[in-house]
C-alpha cells in the first residue's frame, strides 16, 4: 500500500521513510534478522527450561531436616498438605504455559516459511496471546522470592530458593525476548505471496491457451 509503520509507536510513514519522526526510532518494512533470532533466543530458553525442572526450586530447612523440592515435587507437595488450587496455578505457569510458549513460538516461526492451514487471523491472535502472557511466567518465581523473604525463622526454619530458580528465570526473560523478537508483519507476508504467485500461476495459464 506505500506505507510503513513504526515499530514502537505505530506511527505510519510512506514506504522508503528510514526514521520515525515523531519517536525517532529506525523505521524498517521488514526485519529479514528477525527469524535467526527468535531461534537463537528460543533455543537458548529451552536449554534453560531443562535444568529448571531438573535442579530443586526450593530449599526448606528446618532444626531437624533439609528438604528440597523441584517445581513439579513442590506441586505434589501441596497436594499432599490439602492445597490443590495453588498446586494447579504453579504447574498451569511454570509447566504448561512455558512449554505451551515454547510449541507457540515454534510454530509461529515455522508457518512463516512454508503454507500453514492455520489462517493468518488465528496466527496473529496466537501471537499477540504469547505475548500477553508472557509477564505471568514468572510467578513460581515471584512465589519462591514470597516465602523465603517471610520464612526466615534463624535456626528453626528457612526457606531459600534454589539453582533452578536462576535457570527458571532465565528461561522465561528469554522467551520472552524470543518472542518480541519475530517480527508479526511476516505472518500476512505469506498470504500476499500466496496471492502474488496464484495470480501469476493464472496469466501463465492464460498466455499458455
Amino acid at each position: 500500500m506505500g506505507f510503513v509503520a513504526c515499530r514502537r509507536c505505530t506511527k505510519v510513514w510512506p514506504a522508503g521513510t528510514t526514521t520515525c519522526g515523531r519517536c525517532g526510532s529506525a523505521v524498517i518494512s521488514r526485519d529479514t534478522l528477525s527469524l535467526q533470532r527468535v531461534w537463537a533466543l528460543w533455543l537458548v530458553g529451552f536449554m534453560c527450561y531443562i535444568p529448571a525442572n531438573m535442579y530443586p526450586m526450593l530449599q526448606t530447612r528446618t532444626l531437624l531436616s533439609v528438604q528440597e523440592d523441584t517445581i513439579v515435587g513442590g506441586a505434589i507437595e501441596l497436594i499432599h498438605y490439602g492445597s490443590p488450587g495453588i498446586a494447579f496455578i504453579i504447574l498451569f505457569a511454570s509447566v504448561v504455559i512455558p512449554i505451551g510458549k515454547f510449541l507457540a513460538i515454534g510454530f509461529l516461526a515455522i508457518s512463516v516459511t512454508r503454507p500453514s492451514a492455520v489462517s493468518n487471523h488465528h496466527r496473529q491472535v496466537l501471537y499477540e496471546v504469547v505475548e500477553y502472557i508472557g509477564r505471568w511466567s514468572m510467578i513460581d518465581i515471584f512465589v519462591v522470592a514470597i516465602m523465603s523473604s517471610l520464612v526466615q525463622l534463624n535456626t528453626l526454619a528457612a526457606i531459600n530458593p534454589g539453582r533452578a530458580s536462576l535457570f527458571f528465570a532465565l528461561s522465561v526473560i528469554f522467551t520472552m525476548l524470543s518472542a518480541q523478537a519475530f517480527d508479526s508483519r511476516m505472518i500476512w507476508d505469506v498470504r500476499t505471496d500466496q496471492k502474488r504467485d496464484d495470480a501469476e500461476g493464472r496469466k501463465g495459464h492464460a498466455a499458455n491457451d
